[in-house]
Parts: structure tokens; sequence; C-alpha cells
């Protein structure tokens, strides 16, 4: 095992995806604390490179196609599947630390509705820096992505004016991680009919159908005062529409963490996701909705592409008045 006083280069993997990529860089900036003078590259898929680029300290960015070659004296291993495994079995590396995803737990809480998390629901940030804490201590750091100038100005064109901004991220890559469509249009509807706002959706372009259903469904007198960016912003310029935003209204997606790497206050809908599988938003404040104590929750840690009850009663239960009623709250605070 390499002593830490011999470490003077460092592989972190984590190939995909947004959220988890996020909640990666408090372990980059404890590392980077820890071991000042040391090289420290990060592993991950050609579409995430963008969320990483930027980032001071990081050495280098690249792809799994760009290891080829590279000796390391420390590989952190954040993904801990049999791709990362396969993909360093061809490095010349001294130790690897790998974050011990606990899945046995998952399956339980999944399957049989037990819970052996207990009270201490600890977020993924801290699960990544326990396979570190003798080298870094625990890990406190906030989340940060670093954007560009080019970024920034996108977002000031896109954002102009002094009214107060609500972004919107209504996708998820499951069915049953998506508040539904016209449920987020009843919210806007009733945020926007209370309190001066500018409202911008923001998605992939998996989410440009959902984008446009949610606009058709907004009153003619609120149509005006609602932007999609869904498809049309890449995602650095939809992180720094977030940066822009004073409110994040969010499904459990990637753009979640994203808004969190700014310090936004963000509301959150929780249907088959749960606080215990730790992807609740790290070092910010936020506000959880979900429905306690359904007895089919959760059905799943990752989603589904359909309710398997057939009611999807952990999103229909979350009532757009209640939602619309916090957002207008913490909008009104904006304005003071």
């Amino acid at each position: 095992m390499t002593a830490a006083a011999d470490i003077r280069s460092i592989l972190i993997v984590r190939l995909s995806s947004i959220g988890d990529i996020v909640l990666t860089t408090p372990v980059v900036q404890e590392l980077r604390r820890a071991f000042p003078g040391a090289r420290i590259d990060f592993c991950t898929k050609a579409p995430f490179v963008q969320l990483l680029a930027g980032n001071p300290a990081l050495s280098s960015v690249c792809t799994p196609e760009g290891l080829m070659g590279i000796a390391y004296d420390l590989v952190v291993d954040l993904q801990n599947n049999r791709r990362s495994r396969a993909l360093l079995r061809g490095l010349d590396i001294g130790t690897v630390r790998r974050y011990h995803k606990r899945n046995w737990k998952k399956l339980l809480l999944v399957r049989f509705k037990l819970n052996l998390y207990g009270d201490a629901c600890r977020s993924v940030v801290q699960r990544y820096g326990e396979a570190l804490h003798d080298l870094t201590g625990a890990v406190t750091a906030p989340c940060a992505i670093f954007l560009s100038r080019e970024d920034r100005d996108f977002a000031l064109g896109t954002l102009k004016g002094s009214v107060p901004v609500l972004a919107v991220c209504f996708g998820a890559n499951h069915f049953t991680k998506r508040y539904p469509e016209e449920r987020f249009a009843a919210v806007i509807g009733q945020v926007a009919a209370q309190v001066p706002v500018r409202i911008v959706l923001l998605g992939g372009k998996d989410d440009i159908p959902g984008g446009e259903r949610i606009m058709a469904l907004l009153p003619a007198a609120v149509r005006g005062r609602v932007r999609s960016m869904a498809g049309q912003a890449t995602l650095t310029q939809s992180a720094a529409l977030l940066e822009r935003s004073d409110l994040v209204l969010c499904n459990d997606t990637g753009l979640m963490h994203l808004a969190s790497a700014f310090g936004r206050k963000v509301l959150v809908l929780f249907g088959s996701s749960v606080k215990e599988f730790g992807f609740l938003p790290w070092g910010v404040p936020f506000e959880l909705f979900e429905v306690e104590g359904l007895a089919c929750r959760p059905c799943s840690h990752i989603g589904r592409n359909s309710c398997p009850k057939g009611h999807f009663n952990c999103m229909n239960g979350i009532a757009p008045e209640r939602v619309a009623s916090r957002v207008v709250e913490h909008l009104r605070q904006c304005s003071r």
C-alpha cells in the first residue's frame, strides 16, 4: 500500500452521470487540499468532461480512451462497477480506494421495505469520502462547478432583468422520478398569478416534448413569462442558467445537483426516490416534497418507466397548491 507521503499522482474515476459527477467535486477539493502538489486527473465519459474541464483542483480531465500508459500512485474509484474495474486493470497503480455502494441495503429497502439506514441518511458525498477518510478526513467541501465566460454571457443574455427567476427542472431519466407535466403547469400558473417572476424550463434534448406540453398547458397570460430552454442549452449553459436563478424547483435529477453547486435553494420533488439513497442536495438549503408512508415506496433505487401499481400516488399525492405556496413564499423573500 502506498504511503500518503509517497502519493504524487492521483486518478479519480466516475464515468457517469451528471448528478453523480457533481457530487464527486467535494472529494476533488478535499484531495487537492490534502495533496497540494500532486497531479490529480479525473476520468469520465465524454459527455461529462465539460462539467469538470474548468475545475482548478484538477490537473486534467480525460475519457477512458486516454488513460493507457499512465501510472498513478493512488486511484479513487467512485464508480466501482465492472466497467471501472476493467478500466483499471491495464494501469500501473500503487493503491486503489473504492466507494462502497452497499447495494444490499438498497435491495432490502426496495424489495422488502426493510430500512437498515436508520435515521442517519448519509449523503453520497459522505459515502464517497469514506473511501479516503484516513487521507483527507471528513469531506465537508461544497459541490463546485466552474463555468466559462461564454456560458455566463449566454445566461445573462437569456435571463435579463431584475424580476426573480424560477428554474424548473421538469425532466428525469425515469417516469417514476418525474412530477407529471400537468402538475408542473398548475404550479407555474399559480405562482405566476401571485408574484412577479420569470420562469425558465430546463432539460436536455429528450425533454423538448415535455417542455412543449407544459407550455401548451399554461394559460395564455402566463405563457409569455415562461421560456423553455429544454434542448436549447448545453449542459454548462444550463448550469449557468441555474446559477442566475433565484430558486430551483426540480425532480430528482442531475440538474438538482448542478443547482447545489451554485448555492441555489432547491425545492425537490421525490416520487420513487427516498432520502435513504443519499441523493438529496449537498451543502445547500432545500425543501423536500414527498408522500410519506406509502407501502410501495421506494419501488426502485434508480426509477422505473411506469408505476408498478398503476396509481403513481408517490407523485400524484403531492398537491400543486402545496408546492406553489412554498415557491411563492420563497420568491417573495427573494424580492425583499
